[in-house]
C-alpha cells in the first residue's frame, strides 16, 4: 500500500551582518524573513503532493520501474462470465477424470438450471469430491460439492447428488454474481467464502490459494477445448490420486 511521503524541512539558514549593523538588511529582519521563506517553501513542496486519500490495490504502489512488463487486465478486457453461458454446451470438457465423465449428463444439467458454465461445474466437483457422492471432509462438508451442513434445509438429504448439486451451485452462483462474473475470484469465494472476493488476494487463506491456483488453470483448458490439462494433471499427482481411488470405488468403476 502507499507509505505517505515525510516532509523534510530546509535546514534553517542564518546570514552574518556587517560589522557595523548597516546593508540592505539589517540583523533583526533575517530570522523573521528566513521563517517567511521557508513556510512558503513547505506550502508549495505540500501542494504538489499527490492525493493519497483512496485506497490503491498493492500493485499501484509499485514505482514505474518496478512495475510488471504486461499489462494488467483492466474491468473492460475481462470477459463477463454469465455472457459466456449463454451458449453453454451440452458436454463437459474431456480433460477431467472418469470419475467426474461418470456425472457428464447430470452436471450439465444441474449447470442449466443454475444458469452457470457446466465446465465449472465439473472443476468444481473435480477438486471437492472427484465425484464421490458421499465424500466427507474433516470440518463436515458433504457430498459431490462439499456443502457445509447449514446450506442444507431442514429435512433434506446432504449427500443425495441432486440436493447437494442445487445447494452447491446455489453458492456458486451468488459467488458469481459477488465477482462480477469473474470465474476466478468465484472459485475463490466458493471455497473461501464469498467474503474473500472482496479483499486482496495476500488476505486470502492459504488453502484458497492453492484452490485457485489449481481451478482457475483447470477452468481456462477445459473452456478453451483441449483435450489434456497439465494443471488437472499436476493436482492429480499432488491432491487427487487417493481421492479419486475412493470416488471410483464408491461409483463402481475401475480406476
Amino acid at each position: 500500500m502507499p507509505r505517505a511521503r515525510s516532509i523534510t524541512k530546509a535546514p534553517r539558514q542564518t546570514a552574518a551582518a556587517s560589522d557595523d549593523g548597516r546593508g540592505c538588511f539589517s540583523f533583526y529582519w533575517i530570522p523573521p524573513l528566513a521563517a517567511l521563506f521557508i513556510a512558503c517553501m513547505v506550502a508549495v513542496f505540500a501542494l504538489n503532493i499527490p492525493n493519497r486519500t483512496s485506497a490503491l490495490p498493492i500493485d499501484a504502489s509499485l514505482s514505474q520501474a518496478d512495475s510488471p512488463s504486461f499489462p494488467l487486465p483492466t474491468p473492460d478486457s475481462i470477459t463477463p462470465f454469465f455472457e459466456l453461458t449463454a451458449s453453454t454446451s451440452n458436454k463437459i470438457s474431456p480433460i477431467f477424470t472418469k470419475q467426474i465423465q461418470y456425472w457428464s449428463n447430470d452436471i450439465v444439467r444441474w449447470a442449466n438450471a443454475a444458469t452457470v458454465d457446466p465446465n465449472l461445474v465439473a472443476v468444481i466437483m473435480q477438486i471437492e469430491s472427484c465425484g464421490d457422492p458421499r465424500a466427507l471432509s474433516r470440518s463436515g462438508a458433504m457430498g459431490l460439492f462439499q456443502v457445509m451442513p447449514y446450506h442444507f434445509h431442514f429435512g433434506e438429504n446432504p449427500f443425495n447428488p441432486d440436493t447437494n448439486a442445487l445447494r452447491g451451485l446455489g453458492y456458486l452462483s451468488r459467488s458469481l454474481e459477488a465477482a462480477s462474473g469473474n470465474a476466478r475470484l468465484a472459485l475463490a469465494g466458493y471455497n473461501g467464502g464469498i467474503g474473500v472476493i472482496s479483499r486482496d488476494e495476500w488476505m486470502w487463506p492459504a488453502e484458497t490459494h492453492r484452490y485457485v491456483r489449481y481451478g482457475a488453470p483447470i477452468y481456462d483448458d477445459a473452456h478453451s477445448g483441449v483435450n489434456a490439462s497439465t494443471a488437472l494433471e499436476e493436482w492429480y499427482g499432488k491432491y487427487g490420486a487417493n481421492l479419486c481411488r475412493q470416488a471410483s470405488n464408491r461409483l463402481g468403476i475401475s480406476e
